[in-house]
């Protein structure tokens, strides 16, 4: 971001460049005020405002909030650091400008705000807020709109370690950062300001995929298809403890595609009962050819547990390995050595389980999947309300969560029977569990619709997130 923004202020100059960015968040701040109150003139705007560049990006935006009528004051964090043209501006339009901590007449000013701009850090800023500002943004009732990331969040990894402002929306210029999709929960609704920047910013270090992305990357059938040439998925899963997890993994990999899932295991019996469609026998040694393998949810730690992951290591088809399989894959590394290293894997572990194979993550998830990339050989898909997913050559997509309903027992299950399904469809490793993950959360989201999702509800409606997808 910086380098790209020299860039153009060499051509058109920093001021220019801040009036546009400024604009822009003049113009979130106005929608959020007459869709809270109803109105914008007369409503009142506090501007929480730090030293540098965010600071001046709120003290433009407030002056052109008092061309409609809005009353604005400025609280000054750093007096002495103020963005001078900003502040200026500011004072030529009419606005207030006030010092002090929360002792002072700025604890009215904030508890008197229909709407707060924070304003306090930006891309540069580390660490969490200092006593002062976290003091008052302690103080604030009213929604707050933050310039560029929310202060006191990491703006690379999302992390907080103190006090840090939850936004309800982020005003963010040229690009989304990592903050925005690391941290969704701390941003609220992130709106990306065009301030021309353009072709200087490069290709992206992360991706999101869309609707439009995952859509594009499902396996459609054509008019030559059969269940073979679409896929056939395998799923090792399950065991007499946990009959549920072969279930629903099995149920996903069949609503995932029209091809063909093979189950092994000792679930054959409720697995038939459930998706008769499903060709189930009692062990992976028994399974016919399968084109991919979805192992691990519910299958035990013991040596029948990994007799079952040595021998789909070992078939020399891609692979999504999770939950069991990862425990085992921890305890026993001896395991990868069945594993011909070009053949694809995806491990889909949770914190825990990712710090038993890759070691602790840390503040920096990013960091963290990329490191179990190039320990392990595999493409991680590292859990969370914002999925992390690392491929080679450092490729990383980032995912965030619709809503936190699907953290409920048997949801992985169900991704882990999506990833496998795409796998035996041919799609390369990043792009499956990419697609997997979105097709999840949105099937999630259609299930929850603000109520508890069970791992049966989200099961259900992956027709319906396909769907949607395919529109």
């Amino acid at each position: 971001m910086r380098d790209a923004e020299r860039a153009v202020i060499a051509k058109v100059g920093e001021p220019l460049l801040m009036r546009r960015a400024a604009f822009g968040l003049a113009v979130v701040a106005r929608r959020m005020l007459s869709e809270s109150t109803g109105g914008v003139a007369g409503r009142r705007v506090v501007l929480l405002v730090g030293a540098g560049n965010n600071g001046g990006d709120a003290l433009w935006a407030g002056a052109f909030l008092r061309r409609r009528a809005v009353e604005v004051t400025a609280v000054l964090l750093a007096p002495d650091r103020a963005h001078g043209a900003g502040l200026a501006a500011f004072r030529r339009a009419g606005g207030r400008v006030v010092t002090g901590g929360p002792a002072k007449a700025t604890a009215a000013v904030v508890d008197r705000a229909d709407l707060v701009v924070d304003g306090i850090v930006g891309l540069s800023g580390r660490g969490s807020l200092r006593t002062e500002a976290a003091e008052l943004v302690e103080r604030v009732r009213a929604p707050i709109v933050a310039v560029d990331l929310p202060s006191g969040v990491d703006p690379d990894t999302g992390a907080v370690d103190g006090p840090a402002v939850t936004a309800a929306a982020t005003v963010t210029f040229g690009t989304l950062k990592p903050v925005h999709v690391l941290a969704p929960h701390r941003c609220g609704d992130v709106e990306v300001v065009d301030i021309g920047l353009g072709g200087a910013l490069g290709e992206p270090d992360i991706s999101v995929l869309d609707a439009e992305d995952a859509g594009a990357l499902w396996p459609v059938p054509g008019p030559a298809d059969d269940k073979y040439t679409q896929g056939v998925a395998g799923i090792a899963a399950g065991s007499t403890t946990y009959l549920g997890a072969a279930v629903l993994t099995a149920g996903a990999a069949v609503l995932a595609t029209s091809g063909m899932v093979r189950y092994a295991g000792a679930a054959a019996d409720p697995v038939r009962a459930r998706w008769p469609e499903v060709v189930a026998t009692g062990s992976v040694a028994d399974a016919e050819r399968v084109q991919a393998w979805a192992v691990g949810p519910g299958l035990g730690t013991g040596s029948e547990g990994r007799s079952v992951v040595r021998h789909v290591l070992g078939d020399g088809v891609p692979v999504c390995a999770d939950a069991d399989a990862i425990t085992l894959l921890a305890q026993d590394p001896t395991l990868w050595d069945a594993r011909d290293p070009e053949v694809p894997v995806v491990l889909t572990p949770h914190d825990r389980e990712f710090a038993r194979i890759a070691g602790e993550i840390g503040a920096d998830r990013i960091a963290a999947a990329r490191r179990a990339e190039a320990k392990l050989g595999v493409t991680p898909l590292l859990q969370g309300n914002s999925t992390v997913i690392a491929g080679a050559d450092g490729q990383v997509l980032v995912q965030p969560s619709v809503s936190s309903w699907p953290a409920t027992a048997g949801s992985g299950d169900v991704l882990t029977g999506l990833i496998g399904a795409l796998l035996a469809a041919g799609r390369p490793p990043l792009q499956a569990a990419g697609a997997a993950v979105y097709v999840h959360g949105l099937a999630a989201a259609l299930a929850a619709r603000g109520a508890p999702a069970p791992a049966s509800a989200i099961l259900s409606a992956i027709p319906d997130a396909v769907r949607a997808i395919r529109v």
